[in-house]
């Protein structure tokens, strides 16, 4: 009995000090971050998302249409012969099928996945019972699903290499794959009669890009996309993120806040006397940690880059205060180990 009310006391005791624990953390957190309210000029911009309902569907062009819940974005386009679908976010997987039922009667004939990555294309596990459905993805990210065997992702019935156009019904589509972002390739989807432009994970328009330049694994080819993206005719971007589609000038921002931490981030690491950085470290530490002088020659380099972007764009882009940090430590790994002098 003794035992038990022990046992049940020290179960108590620990439980109250792990509340306490993460309850002071939330006050240091609250205390030590504070981050600026989403640019009102962002916030008009926002489509109207039943966030009861779980979804949004709108026309955006004759025969063309968006999905989203807030978050995810998804395209599709009726063209007389059926429905073509271009991604399935899983986040509203379950709401694709009637989405479409809600503005037209043509089933679902295509689907072309943008990419590999999860979060656009798990939510096809809600349309494998549409009969004869045609998956269509470039060949590296085919080949990459089917490796994987991700029962979420269904694999390709249909593949090309590089680029093709489908014409099918009343709709004409340029698909063309890019690398600025997975590791596997990402299409630029073109609607060229519609003036349409979907390059997901590109650009948030009204906001800087999400993390780590929106997760690139090639900060090279991402320095070019825009340039890219603007040798396209269009007026309207679908990037697959949050609920604002975007236009030529958002794209223009980005490409312009991207450059300026480029040019920052490189003009800060190039100047600074790193030797005397690491010999200051060494007469306080000794020289046998290696690691630790590398991280107090970056990390410097890392805080006044990111105040220099701070103070230019806190204005002028959503999310700098959120996401600015993680754009200058991903420049810098391509400043000091893949770019140019």
């Amino acid at each position: 009995m003794t035992k038990e009310i022990f046992k049940n006391s020290l179960t108590g005791l620990l439980f109250l000090a792990g509340f306490l624990v993460l309850f002071n953390l939330n006050i240091y957190a609250q205390e030590k971050i504070e981050y600026v309210p989403v640019l009102p000029k962002v916030k008009t911009r926002m489509l109207p998302v039943d966030y009861a309902k779980g979804y949004l569907v709108k026309e955006i062009k004759p025969d063309v249409f968006i999905i989203t819940d807030g978050a995810y974005q998804s395209m599709f386009v009726t063209t007389g012969k059926g429905v073509i679908l271009f991604d399935a976010p899983p986040s509203f997987g379950q709401h694709i099928k009637k989405a479409v039922a809600e503005v037209t009667k043509e089933p679902i004939r295509k689907l072309i996945y943008s990419h590999a990555h999860v979060d656009h294309t798990a939510g096809v596990e809600f349309l494998k019972d549409i009969p004869n459905l045609e998956i269509i993805a470039e060949k590296e990210v085919a080949d990459f699903l089917k490796e994987m065997k991700d029962p979420r992702r269904l694999v390709p019935t249909k593949t090309f290499t590089d680029q093709t156009t489908i014409k099918f019904g009343t709709a004409e589509i340029k698909l063309k794959k890019m690398e600025f972002h997975s590791n596997e390739g990402d299409l630029f989807i073109y609607l060229p009669k519609k003036k349409v432009l979907m390059a997901i994970d590109t650009l948030a328009p009204g906001y800087v890009p999400f993390m780590n330049f929106d997760l690139t694994m090639n900060m090279h080819e991402y320095l070019q996309v825009f340039n890219r993206m603007l040798a396209y005719d269009f007026d309207t971007l679908v990037p697959g993120h949050l609920t604002s589609l975007g236009n030529r000038q958002d794209v223009i921002d980005t490409k312009n806040y991207t450059l300026d931490v480029y040019k920052t981030v490189k003009r800060i690491h190039n100047s600074a006397d790193q030797n005397k950085m690491a010999m200051k470290i060494i007469r306080k530490y000794g020289a046998d940690n290696k690691f630790l002088i590398f991280k107090n020659i970056l990390d410097p380099l890392v805080v006044q880059s990111y105040q220099e972007i701070k103070e230019r764009w806190i204005d002028k882009l959503a999310g700098v205060d959120v996401y600015g940090e993680s754009h200058v430590k991903t420049m810098l790994i391509y400043v000091r180990w893949d770019d140019k002098l």
